[in-house]
């Protein structure tokens, strides 16, 4: 299933033991495009701090009533290493992290998770095991708020074609699949579409903006969206048929 960054902004995180605090912010590393934590602000009970979460944690999906259940305790997270989250991590304070929660570390494999394709916690070594630091940290990744998309502007091969409005990601692997698309600037009306990852030619960090291979005429052409619960496979086969685009299931 997919979810959108702005319904998980904002959700409750809800320890075994008690309530953790709410969702502020989702960061990913911009080599894959996987959200590896969830920013949740603790002030409520930890002293006005904000801690990490990884999807390691995380029991299931985001729910109707917007709680995401992690398999932690609120000791674990209490003591988990202090971490100024106005600063970018270093790869030292991402493995601090992946030691105190006895997991393996997401960038030591092939996978989008070490060697597999989702973040289950089942994967990860016993309490008592004597982790190495993994395998090399990608020199060219960096992790991105998932906060700082919003409003980047967004350029087909022919013209501006609007601003990010919201980020798309799968809810088992935590890859954002598809920018949101706010087309109001230039279009009458507006309305926001879908654009695929792959559909990203590059992006300018310092400019904000993001360069797609497609054409104004396809994004026009594109189904109207609305929430991420309307993203099923009959409207992917539709969007990515109207952009000329293979399916990523393909």
């Amino acid at each position: 299933m997919f979810t959108s960054v702005s319904q998980a902004v904002t959700a409750r995180v809800k320890a075994v033991d008690g309530d953790i605090g709410p969702v502020e912010d989702l960061l990913f590393d911009d080599r894959r495009w996987v959200i590896r934590y969830l920013v949740v602000d603790a002030g409520t009970w930890l002293a006005e701090r904000d801690v990490l979460i990884s999807p390691y944690s995380i029991k299931q999906p985001l729910r109707r009533d917007r709680v995401i259940d992690i398999a932690l305790t609120r000791r674990l997270v209490r003591t988990s290493p202090a971490l100024d989250i106005g600063q970018p991590l270093s790869r030292q304070q991402e493995d601090e992290f992946q030691r105190h929660y006895h997991y393996p570390a997401y960038w030591d494999g092939g996978g989008l998770w070490a060697l597999g394709a989702t973040p289950y916690p089942s994967v990860a070594p016993p309490p008592n095991a004597d982790r190495g630091a993994g395998g090399a940290y990608p020199a060219d990744m960096r992790l991105r708020s998932s906060g700082q998309m919003d409003g980047f502007e967004v350029q087909a091969v022919d013209q501006r074609i609007g601003e990010v409005a919201d980020l798309i990601f799968d809810d088992e692997s935590w890859a954002i699949r598809y920018l949101v698309v706010h087309t109001q600037s230039w279009w009458p009306g507006g309305r926001k579409v879908l654009v695929g990852l792959p559909w990203v030619d590059r992006i300018d960090w310092a400019a904000q903006q993001i360069h797609v291979t497609l054409t104004r005429e396809q994004v026009k052409c594109s189904p109207v969206y609305q929430d991420a619960a309307s993203i099923h496979r009959d409207c992917e086969v539709v969007l990515h048929a109207n952009c000329q685009r293979p399916g990523c299931w393909a």
